[in-house]
């Protein structure tokens, strides 16, 4: 009995223990079903989803890009790209065959592209019109379309290295990369299921569209600039530069309103250009500046009251630092001789400033160099900015300190420089540059807008207006001369710095010739900065170069801007100059006669003493006349009836018949504008009587 009761409580707890393991896996599973039901759903239907449906991604169309004025820059194209489903292409090789000969493209890589174990892949993307309707007439099954968009940029080089360049997806270069997240938008797709084979269910195909990118608004005018390269391309051909480049900047606003260097590119076709062209160099390239840094040096002086235009201060043409000789520009003459210190500004003179940098010292001298915004970025929208380099307080030793209130042994960017003269324009106030005037979603709603920002003021307005009348001056009757408007009030200052090499140390007979100044003085509304280099024909003055390159460009810029010329009846005269017997001087010693005169030096040849010029010393000329030199290279000394052609690039038509007649020779032109080639080409040996045909055309690319 006890044995029965004991064997029956063994097999209830049995039956317990399976019945509570039955009840627990049963709400096992329940919660399991829950789980799977309701907490991995989201999970299971994206698998599912993604097992019985195929998505081909359609590209949102990029942001437009536009001037001031609302001018078009760059915009987007929508073209088709050829795209693959593997699984429902049903012979491989025909299709590969087939696509490759329309699409231009290896057969074998067709075959690997069509083949891949993927959903979708692209074949040949954004092609032309005209190869997507011979695909589509081929009507090859798993070969399919998507829409994409192409960028385009209407006006060509124009503009070019702000904007940048798009490659196949994203913006490679400039304002395209740097704004790259604003301007792309977000993709959409092309859904549509399949059934167990990965081929397509028809007539269920879904849309998502995608999202346009926002639209950018420029500072940036587009007739302004187009007049700046215009004028640089001119310039390119006329003195045969490595380099020219330009940067104007709305004195009272920051706003850029031009920039660009030479040589540049077409971002519709980037691949072809070396990347040196993709370059910015007026933002992201550093380089001595030369004397334009002087006025940085001349407003501390006024405002630290140790400047007296009236005080004379006497130069021999050099002085010596601490065992270093340094020169003034007029060294070979002998020096300016006893001069105010207007005059030093005026004159350009090395060696007063370098008392000047003395009376400030090096503390006083480093706290407006940074005051004025040099070694530092200025925060311009814009990717790459330079920087430059200049001495700290500790690094200032005597010579530092000279060759700084000059303009040597720092670097800075065409960008601080605009910046620094735009302070002296407004009244002493240092201003954040920008180039992005407005952000626009694809509707048309502003979501940003940028205005004017003021850094700091560096200087006082009593001082700025000091230093505004003596720039005036120096474009007057010093050594700005070349880029007077006749009725207008031009403030500006020449720089002719020589070039640093990779190894740290001068290169002799290069340079960069520069020039900044702003119009006009009573109400400036533009600064504009001006640089050459590397220049290989022409006199290697700041004066002589860049000051008439500027005069071309503010002229017209002025005109444009609609500022109307002052009536004073003596800023309307016509100012006459003597022009001064040139036979006989080298290329340096006709440039530095002329500096200051007003006059241009227009050479033919390439060394040697002049030889003749045109017109004859004595004749009364206007200001900014071109003085044709001929230089000794020209002729054979050997054979008497045999000449050199020289060199017509750049050249009007008017200029060639005068250099051409003056070697007894012909011209056969054709077309019109400056000269841009010439046969035979220059520095051929012809003898005189013999025909030059020369091609005329426009400078702009």
């Amino acid at each position: 009995m006890a044995k029965d009761t004991v064997s029956n409580l063994r097999i209830r707890r049995r039956l317990l223990v399976v019945f509570f393991l039955t009840v627990g896996v049963i709400v096992a599973l329940i919660l399991r079903l829950g789980w799977v039901q309701f907490g991995m759903a989201e999970e299971l239907q994206q698998k599912a989803w993604e097992q019985w449906n195929r998505s081909i991604p359609t590209r949102s169309s990029r942001g437009n890009i536009y001037d001031c004025n609302e001018r078009l820059l760059a915009g987007s194209a929508t073209v088709e790209t050829v795209v693959a489903v593997p699984p429902q292409i049903e012979d491989p090789v025909f299709t590969a065959r087939a696509l490759a000969s329309v699409l231009n493209m290896d057969e074998e890589k067709v075959y690997g592209l069509i083949t891949q174990d993927k959903a979708a892949v692209y074949v040949k993307r954004k092609i032309e019109e005209e190869m997507a309707k011979e695909v589509r007439l081929l009507n090859l099954p798993g070969i399919t379309f998507t829409h994409e968009t192409k960028r385009f940029y209407p006006n060509g080089s124009l503009l070019s290295q702000l904007l940048g360049f798009v490659g196949m997806d994203q913006g490679w270069a400039g304002l395209e990369i740097y704004y790259e997240e604003l301007l792309k938008g977000r993709d959409g797709h092309i859904v549509f299921p399949t059934d167990n084979k990965g081929r397509e269910i028809p007539g269920v195909r879904r849309y998502i569209p995608p999202k346009e990118g926002a639209d950018l608004y420029l500072t940036i005018d587009e007739t302004i600039q187009f007049i700046v390269e215009r004028e640089l391309s001119k310039a390119m051909i006329e003195f045969d530069a490595e380099r020219v480049m330009a940067l104007a900047a709305n004195p009272q606003t920051g706003e850029i309103l031009a920039v660009a260097s030479k040589p540049d590119f077409d971002p519709n076709d980037y691949n072809k250009y070396s990347k040196e062209y993709w370059r910015l160099y007026p933002v992201t390239e550093t380089f001595e500046p030369g004397s334009t840094f002087k006025l940085v040096t001349l407003c501390a002086a006024i405002e630290e009251n140790l400047y007296d235009e009236k005080e004379y201060f006497f130069c021999s043409g050099s002085t010596v630092i601490s065992g270093h000789t340094i020169r003034c520009w007029t060294s070979a003459t002998g020096g300016h001789g006893s001069i105010s210190f207007l005059e030093v500004v005026l004159g350009s003179c090395n060696t007063a400033f370098i008392e000047l940098g003395e009376r400030l010292g090096p503390d006083k001298m480093y706290e407006y160099i940074r005051a004025f915004g040099y070694g530092a970025r200025t925060g311009l929208d814009y990717p790459g900015e330079g920087k430059g380099l200049i001495f700290r307080p500790e690094q200032i030793g005597p010579l530092e300190l000279a060759t700084c209130s000059f303009g040597q042994g720092i670097s800075v960017t065409p960008l601080q420089q605009v910046m620094a003269v735009s302070a002296i324009a407004n009244g002493g106030y240092l201003l954040k540059p920008y180039v992005i005037k407005e952000i626009r979603d694809a509707d048309g709603s502003v979501v940003e807008k940028r205005s004017p920002e003021v850094i700091r003021q560096v200087i006082s307005s009593d001082t700025a207006a000091h230093v505004t009348s003596i720039m005036e001056g120096v474009v007057n009757e010093g050594s700005g001369i070349n880029a007077a408007i006749t009725g207008y009030s031009v403030c500006g200052k020449t720089g002719t710095a020589q070039k640093v090499g990779p190894d740290g140390v001068y290169i002799h007979g290069e340079y960069i010739l520069s020039f900044i100044g702003f119009a006009p003085a009573e109400d400036p509304q533009v600064v504009l900065y001006i640089a050459a280099d590397g220049v290989k024909r022409g006199a290697q003055w700041g004066s002589q170069v860049s000051a008439p390159l500027f005069r071309a460009i503010i002229k017209d810029v002025l005109s444009y801007l609609e500022i109307m010329p002052a009536q004073s009846p003596e800023k309307g005269e016509v100012k006459l100059v003597e022009v001064p017997d040139l036979k006989g001087l080298t290329i340096d010693e006709a440039g530095a006669l002329l500096d200051t005169d007003g006059l241009l030096l227009k050479l033919v040849g390439k060394e040697g003493v002049i030889i003749d010029q045109t017109p004859k010393s004595g004749a009364k000329v206007p200001v900014q006349t071109g003085i044709i030199v001929y230089l000794e290279d020209l002729w054979d000394a050997e054979n008497p009836e045999f000449v050199f052609a020289p060199d017509l690039r750049g050249m009007t038509v008017k200029e060639v018949g005068e250099v051409l007649s003056r070697l007894n020779l012909k011209l056969k032109p054709a077309g019109s504008g400056v000269v841009v080639k010439q046969e035979p080409a220059a520095g051929t040996n012809i003898q005189m009587g013999s025909v030059i045909k020369v091609h005329f055309s426009s400078p702009l690319q």
